[in-house]
């Protein structure tokens, strides 16, 4: 509604601030960005007890709630550059009663890269063997928690492309397609280590099929956080293995279809690439005002019951 930039967002509190709940919801990063990853924190009410399961919703999608302490959960909510910026709706389920609120996602500018491979190396396919071990391993939801922030920089060569970017390879535009992680120009050699704590959940190798993305680390951090590393020179891990933050995994290198010795790091929450870097600082950005976005879906949903 157009008469909502008029509004301060004190203004909008006292209009519709909602009464006491079981549960207090909190959502960073207080101005999330297409890219972003949302952290919800469910806190219980002093002398309050949850005794339901806790269930909650992300634009219609549920996603997993995990416990950080007693009376304590978290959810991460990932977005990406494919996405349309607008209203989220986040639903809490399971307190006393239900949270709606309406979360807006801002847009971001990606910059356009011009990439030209050689015949060899554009000529390149992946087999249906590594697609399907990379999609596996990027769907994993582990219960425990293995990672803490802030994560660690993989490698400590500059950062040649970001997140996010959009393609041109050899002159054609490729459609549905963004930088899905960060590329370091470390020089061949140079070692990689985990950005946090995790278990190995994937190795592949060239001779096995990783035509693509080359000799290949997946880190799994626990609770759908997951991490990938490519091109590598040398793998120094096995699957299975549990790994500590700044362990060296491996080496970087120029396999499958690269242009030159580069790692690149994919950082994935819930299945879909997101944006590393404010992992990198922590993740802290600020704190939404929860009864402002509650506000804002009853103002935007009216025929909608406030709960009470």
């Amino acid at each position: 509604m157009d008469f909502l930039r008029f509004l301060s967002p004190f203004a909008l509190i006292g209009l519709l601030a909602p009464a006491g709940r079981a549960v207090e919801v909190t959502v960073t990063p207080q101005q999330p960005r297409l890219g972003d990853t949302l952290v919800v924190t469910i806190q219980a009410e002093p002398g309050e007890t949850v005794t339901e399961p806790l269930q909650v919703s992300w634009a219609e999608k549920p996603y997993p709630v995990f416990p950080l302490a007693a009376g304590r959960w978290q959810v991460l909510l990932p977005t990406t550059p494919l996405e349309t910026p607008g209203k989220r709706l986040l639903k809490v389920e399971g307190g006393a009663t239900p949270r709606n609120l309406a979360v807006w996602v801002a847009n971001r500018a990606y910059p356009v890269q011009r990439i030209w491979l050689g015949t060899a190396a554009s000529s390149l396919e992946p087999t249906d063997l590594e697609l399907q071990r990379v999609k596996a391993f990027k769907a994993l939801v582990s219960p425990e928690r293995l990672w803490q922030l802030p994560f660690r920089v993989p490698n400590t060569g500059p950062m040649t492309t970001g997140f996010g970017v959009r393609r041109y390879y050899n002159g054609e535009f490729a459609q549905d397609y963004y930088h899905r992680g960060v590329d370091y120009g470390g020089g061949q050699g140079s070692p990689v280590i985990a950005p946090a704590a995790g278990r190995v959940a994937l190795v592949g190798r060239v001779s096995e099929g990783f035509r693509l993305h080359g000799n290949t680390v997946g880190l799994d951090h626990g609770q759908g956080v997951t991490s990938i590393f490519l091109h590598l020179s040398r793998i120094s891990v096995q699957e299975g293995q549990r790994v500590t933050s700044g362990q060296v995994i491996g080496a970087v290198g120029a396999t499958g279809v690269a242009t030159g010795p580069h790692l690149h790091w994919g950082l994935y929450v819930h299945g879909l690439s997101v944006d590393p870097m404010p992992w990198l600082r922590g993740l802290s950005a600020g704190r939404i005002p929860v009864s402002l976005a509650e506000a804002l879906f009853q103002l935007s949903n009216p025929g909608v019951k406030r709960s009470q």
